[in-house]
């Protein structure tokens, strides 16, 4: 039985990592906001606009309960969910926990890139943007940094260094 947990910041690759990982490894994918979307048939974002965050986290934390009792899966966490209740002591008892990390600038820059919409960063200027990621990075990384593993995916921008940020992930797991 095997869980990896990739967690981060929005926008640090979690997704795209676990993807890729879940292919060369043969293991089921998870992304708990799409599991969540997929389960409540609407969107984080509209999610967050009917009911608020707060009964977006308990929602958060029933489907993280569901999902990370399935076994052979990689899964890729919400930017926020570690940082709500008891989810990343919990997350470290269910499985290899990841943390991929990457500087507030380089994480602005992917944010800006993405096509998806993200309620916590909608409408927001560049540079409101970039303090607003700095201050979360603060908030956040305490959490974070109880990952079992850490990762610096700050150069992760193409193909290949995706390729090599995955190879890494694999090396640091033994699979």
């Amino acid at each position: 039985m095997k869980r990896i947990i990739l967690i981060g910041y929005m926008g640090a690759g979690k997704t795209t990592i676990g993807r890729a990982m879940s292919r060369e490894l043969d293991m089921m994918f998870y992304d708990l906001d799409w599991y969540i979307e997929t389960r409540m048939h609407r969107s984080v974002a509209q999610i967050f606009a009917e009911k608020g965050e707060e009964s977006f986290r308990k929602m958060e934390y029933n489907m993280l309960h569901e999902v990370a009792e399935f076994e052979n899966v990689i899964i890729s966490c919400g930017g926020g969910t570690p940082c709500h209740f008891d989810n990343m002591d919990y997350l470290n008892r269910q499985g290899e926990t990841v943390y991929l990390k990457a500087r507030a600038e380089v994480l602005c820059g992917h944010l800006k890139m993405c096509r998806v919409e993200r309620p916590l960063i909608k409408g927001k200027s560049g540079e409101e943007l970039q303090r607003f990621v700095a201050e979360q990075l603060k908030l956040r990384e305490p959490y974070y940094n109880k990952a079992k593993h850490h990762l610096d995916v700050s150069l992760m921008d193409n193909y290949e260094k995706i390729k090599i940020s995955v190879a890494a992930v694999r090396e640091m797991l033994g699979v």
